[in-house]
This record gives structure tokens, C-alpha cells and sequence, in this order.
């Protein structure tokens, strides 16, 4: 038996010598890279923290001292040094570990929220908490250079640094590195360089790209606004934490653990916060990964462990909307692309290559993003930005207030919609039409296939009087679905029968839709579907098509709160039609982590359960009863 099988619990980490440890990391590194390989995840940001994660074991106590992961993405040598090994057999899955940490699978897992930038700030309520509550713990916050992009992280700075008797230990894991390498730097006054021989190349390569501007102290907000390239150059001195009231202990060799030992001892012995700089390699131990240019492995799908190369997959929505990117791109002059550190995931890197001077990587800054984009509008141009749906959460204010109270046309671009299944409940994108449908003037469209993609972003950048948005799912697009006629601006796709059911189905659940339609009239149910394309506004020719049915139902791959089917009721009772409304959506909580087709037969999202579902309103209806349940409405 090897040592990581021996490891139940942190403190069993105590009773190795170097050798042992050394030989540990080296069993995690092969464990980490054959799991991945099987099931995919986020291979290079755990490889790269594999001694970082065995220093903060051995020298803080788990979980008395707390340790918080920015993002949680890099969580999984932390869940196998804390007893979880057995779970890595479905890892991402339904039944497995999580790909984040996970307050269910174990006492040592604190922080759930998988968005960035936001450690800092739990660690700063954490240890002010202690503080007040006089217990002697220590919190340890872990985040990355790419995470200290995001505003809220200095914000949290700020405050932390004021916060002088808090037993807080930041450690920065600098990989030059979020998804890809880290955008923006601080231009702000880098003084009491360090001057060891040691470090000398690096601090050459500070004073290389860095600009100097007066003052820190209040400039930690100066900072927000004066982005410049490589924000691992401007954390390798110490001049700017020391200068707002931290203590900064590095740069150490992050692939060193007895010096990260070392210095996590030493910063633990402070009566403050204290910043402890580590320099990694993502991916470090797994050659493949290491020289994968992209993202250096971030999240691979399943690879060949030899080559490294990942085992081919079809096309996926990202893949669509990256194609039509750049044919609009050579059209329009005046189309400029933005991205939050995810030039890759998104899809931006062939518009990225084609036009450089037009696109925009602004870190993990999507307020930002936003309004940044406000301002290219209001400066003549017509910026898509492109986000995970999750994420644009982040920046709803800057949405409602900068871009659309200014009428600015800007297209939001919603990658990974609705369900996304693997990653858990903050990356689910089951949000945004909720969120969106109470910004006005902005109007929402949903792809139902690849071709309807094309088709509604060249409408959607078409749009000069406002903002747009465009949502589509994680995975492979369905085969194209054509319609068989319209309806105002709504495609029609099924017309069998009475018109006993109209079936108004958003985008990616357009395919089930037909589906159900299927069941539906196999049952000797008139079935017609539509698939309004443009969600927001609601079509006045789906209103009419309402009022000819003898049942409404909606189905959308959003939570059913204040979606398109809460819209569409609202509508209907505005416009005095009194056919009974059906809603079917995502449950208005938090998803666990399984795959995307297990979640939506979970949740009744598949067709079998939509029409069975169907089949009893409408034996409902016809008897002159009720609605089964909360989420239908008769009027």
C-alpha cells in the first residue's frame, strides 16, 4: 500500500519524514493525472498545488484552522489528504466527489461558491469572527494571481489590511495563470524592491512592466482602475502589501514544500494578517500538461495518460458561436469582443488571433466587462461580450444601470445556460432569464440548434437601440430543427391535431419539445409547438395561439421563478386570456453535481416526464378541474 491510502485525515501527514512526503506528492500527482484522464476535471490547477496543499496541511490544524480555496477549482488534493480518496472513482459525478469543495462530503470543506475573487472576503469575516469570539484559530485563504484580477479581492484587501488583530494567512498561488495566462497588472508605486540575487530576474521583469504612480495606501482602490499587463510582476515585491499594513513573507518556490513550510510557519506566528507568496507551475509533474499551450491542462475532457491528447468529442455550442464570431467580425468593423479571463472557454481565441486590436481580456473583472462595454457602445462600437451565464450574475447592477438605462447596444453572449451539471450549483446557469427579464428595453433570444445560433447573433449585433442577450447550453447542439411555419416572429415546429396543447419551448429544450409532441399525439393529443426564438419581449402572436388552445405549457431550462413562463402567465392575464397556463422549469434551489441529462430526468425535464405530465393536465382540463400543483395556473 502506498501512502496516500494510509492518509485518513491531515494529521497522519505529521508522521511522514521528507522522503515519505516527497514520495506522497509524487502518488498524488499519478493518482490526480489517471482519474482525470478517465473522467475529466481540473487536472493542472491540482497539480500545480500539490506541495502548497501538503505545507498548509502539516502546519495549520484542519479544520480548527480554517482553510478557504478561491474558486475551489484546485480543492482535490485537499479532499484526498482529508479522507476522500473513494470518491474520486466518480469524480464530477452523480454519486462521486465534487469538483469543489462540498460542505456535505466532509468538516474540512467550509466555502462552497466556486466563483472567483471572492476568498478574501469569507476569510476577512472568518477571523474577525474568531477575533471577536476570542477563539485562537487561524483562517488561511488560498488564491489565485488570476483571482487578484477581480475588484472584490482588493476590496477585501482593504479592509483585511485595517484588520490588525485577525490570525489570517493569505496565501498567494502565483501561476501566471487563471484559465489562461493572467491578464492585468498594477501600475501603482513599487518601492522597497527586494533586491536578492535570488529573485533578481523576476524583479527585472517587474521594472520592465510595470509603470510607477504616486502613493499606495488609498491607491489600493487607485489600483482597480490602473490594470496594466502581469499581475504576477506586481506581487512578487512586497512594497505594495507593505504599504497598505500587510506583512508579505515570499516569494517562495511553491514546489518546495519544506520552504513553504518554512514560511507558513513563520507567517503563522504574526499577530495580523500576513501574505505569503507562492510561485507555481500549473500542471507541474505532467509534461503534457505543462506544454498544453492553451490552458496548460485547466480542465481537460478524458485524455490518453502517453500523449496527453483528449479524447475526441463533437461539436459543441461554443464551438458554433466561435465560427460565427469571426464571420461577423470581417462584416462589421465595429464589432469588438470582451471576455473575462476566458478567452478559450468561451470561444474568443480565433476572433482573438483574426482581430487582436478588437478584443479585450479584462481578468476576472466582470462589472467591469460591462461597463467597459458601455463605454465601447457609447464610443461608436458594438461590443459582445461573452461569459459563462453563471457569471454574469456578477455584474446584473452594471447590466440594469450603465449599459441598459443608456440604451447602449451591447450583446451578451450566455455560454453554459441552464443545467450545466458537472461543476454543481454555482456554475448551473439557471439565472439569467430571470434575472434579464426585468432589465428594459433588453432583448433575450434563445438558439434552439446551431443554425438558429448564427441566425439570432447576426440579428442580435443588428441591434442598434439597446442591449441583447444570447443564451445556449454546455455540450453538442442537437441536429438542426426546422420548422414547419410561423408564427410573428416564432417558429412553428410541430402543428399535429386539435389545438388541445400549445407547447412554448425555449431554446435548448426546443428538442424536447418535439419529443414530448410525439408522445403527446401518440396519445390522441393535438400538439402544437413553438419556439419563440426572441424570448424577451413575449411575441403578441404567442398570445393569440394561447387564447386558441385549451392548454399552455411552458418548458425552459431556467429556474421557474420569474422566467420566460412566469412572463408569458403575466402576459396572458394582461391580455385577458384565460386558457390554463402549465410552467415547467428548474426547481428553485441548489443542484447538486451529475451530469446534465440525469439532472433534467431528476428534475422532470425530460420527455417522458413532461408528457406524462401533460397527458394529466390536459385529463385535468377536460373534467373542469385544478392544475395539479403550485407551478400551474388557472385563470
Amino acid at each position: 500500500m502506498g501512502h496516500l491510502e494510509s492518509i485518513s485525515n491531515p494529521r497522519d501527514l505529521r508522521r511522514l519524514d521528507d522522503d515519505q512526503l516527497a514520495e506522497l506528492a509524487t502518488e498524488i500527482r499519478d493518482f490526480l493525472v489517471a482519474t482525470c484522464a478517465r473522467t475529466g476535471g481540473h487536472l493542472g490547477p491540482n497539480l500545480g498545488v500539490v506541495e502548497l496543499t501538503l505545507a498548509i496541511h502539516r502546519v495549520f490544524d484542519s479544520p480548527r484552522d480554517r482553510i478557504v480555496l478561491d474558486t475551489g477549482h484546485q480543492s482535490y488534493v485537499h479532499k484526498l489528504l482529508t479522507g476522500r480518496m473513494a470518491g474520486f472513482e466518480h469524480l464530477r459525478q452523480e454519486g462521486g466527489v465534487s469538483g469543489y469543495p462540498s460542505r456535505a462530503e466532509s468538516e474540512h470543506d467550509l466555502v462552497e461558491n466556486s466563483h472567483a475573487s471572492t476568498a478574501l472576503s469569507y476569510a476577512d469575516g472568518l477571523a474577525k469572527a474568531y477575533t471577536i469570539r476570542g477563539e485562537e484559530r487561524h483562517v488561511v485563504a488560498v488564491i489565485g494571481d488570476g483571482a487578484l484580477t477581480g475588484g472584490m479581492a482588493w476590496e477585501a484587501l482593504n479592509n483585511i489590511a485595517i484588520a490588525q488583530g485577525s490570525r489570517l494567512v493569505i496565501v498567494v498561488n502565483d501561476n501566471e495563470r487563471s484559465y489562461t495566462p493572467t491578464i492585468g497588472g498594477l501600475a501603482t508605486a513599487l518601492t522597497n524592491l527586494r533586491t536578492s540575487p535570488r529573485y533578481e530576474h523576476f524583479l527585472d521583469q517587474i521594472k520592465r512592466r510595470l509603470n510607477a504612480v504616486p502613493g499606495v495606501g488609498p491607491a489600493a482602490y487607485d489600483a482597480l482602475h490602473a490594470m496594466k499587463k502581469g499581475m504576477k510582476d506586481a506581487l512578487a515585491p512586497q512594497g505594495l502589501f507593505e504599504d497598505l499594513g500587510l506583512k508579505y513573507v515570499g516569494p517562495v518556490d511553491g514546489h518546495d514544500r519544506a520552504a513553504l513550510e518554512h514560511a507558513l510557519t513563520h507567517a503563522k506566528k504574526f499577530n495580523g494578517p500576513v501574505i505569503v507568496h507562492a510561485l507555481t507551475t500549473k500542471g507541474f509533474g505532467y509534461d503534457a500538461a505543462m506544454a498544453h499551450e492553451a490552458d496548460q491542462f485547466h480542465a481537460p475532457r478524458p485524455f490518453d495518460i502517453e500523449t496527453g491528447e483528449e479524447h475526441p468529442t463533437g461539436r459543441i455550442w461554443t464551438d458554433v458561436f466561435a465560427e460565427e464570431m469571426v464571420r461577423i467580425g470581417e462584416r462589421r468593423k465595429d464589432v469588438v469582443a470582451i471576455t473575462a479571463a476566458m478567452m478559450h472557454p468561451v470561444g474568443l481565441e480565433d476572433f482573438q488571433r483574426r482581430f487582436p486590436e478588437r478584443t479585450f481580456d479584462v481578468g476576472i473583472a466582470e462589472q467591469h466587462a460591462v461597463t467597459c462595454a458601455a463605454g465601447l457602445a457609447m464610443g461608436g462600437l458594438h461590443p459582445v461580450f461573452a461569459v459563462y451565464a453563471t457569471f454574469l450574475n456578477r455584474a446584473f447592477d452594471q447590466v440594469l444601470m450603465d449599459v441598459a438605462l443608456h440604451r447602449c447596444p451591447v450583446t451578451f453572449v450566455l455560454d453554459r445556460s441552464g443545467v450545466t451539471g458537472d461543476d454543481g450549483a454555482s456554475h448551473n446557469g439557471m439565472w439569467d432569464l430571470s434575472i434579464l427579464q426585468v432589465v428594459p428595453g433588453l432583448k433575450l433570444a434563445a438558439p434552439r440548434d446551431a443554425a438558429r445560433l448564427r441566425e439570432l447573433l447576426e440579428e442580435a449585433v443588428a441591434v442598434s437601440d439597446g442591449p441583447t442577450a444570447l443564451r445556449f447550453p454546455k455540450g453538442p447542439p442537437p441536429a438542426d430543427l426546422e420548422a414547419v411555419g410561423r408564427a410573428g416572429g416564432a417558429d412553428v415546429m410541430v402543428r399535429n391535431g386539435k389545438r388541445d396543447v400549445l407547447v412554448v419551448a425555449v431554446g435548448s429544450m426546443v428538442e424536447t419539445a418535439v419529443d414530448v409532441a410525439e408522445r403527446l399525439v401518440a396519445q390522441g393529443i393535438g400538439v402544437t409547438v413553438v419556439d419563440p426564438r426572441w424570448v424577451k419581449p413575449v411575441d403578441p402572436a404567442i398570445v393569440e395561439l394561447a387564447r386558441d388552445h385549451r392548454l399552455v405549457v411552458s418548458i425552459e431550462d431556467n429556474g421557474i421563478v420569474g422566467g420566460c413562463g412566469s412572463v408569458l402567465l403575466q402576459t396572458l392575464n394582461d391580455e385577458g386570456v384565460t386558457t390554463p397556463v402549465r410552467l415547467h422549469g428548474i426547481p428553485q434551489e441548489f443542484l447538486g453535481h451529475a451530469k446534465r441529462g440525469v439532472i433534467l430526468s431528476r428534475i422532470g425535464l425530460d420527455g417522458q416526464s413532461l408528457a406524462r405530465a401533460i397527458v394529466e393536465d390536459v385529463a385535468a382540463a377536460a373534467e373542469g378541474g385544478p392544475l395539479s400543483d403550485a407551478q400551474a395556473a388557472q385563470r
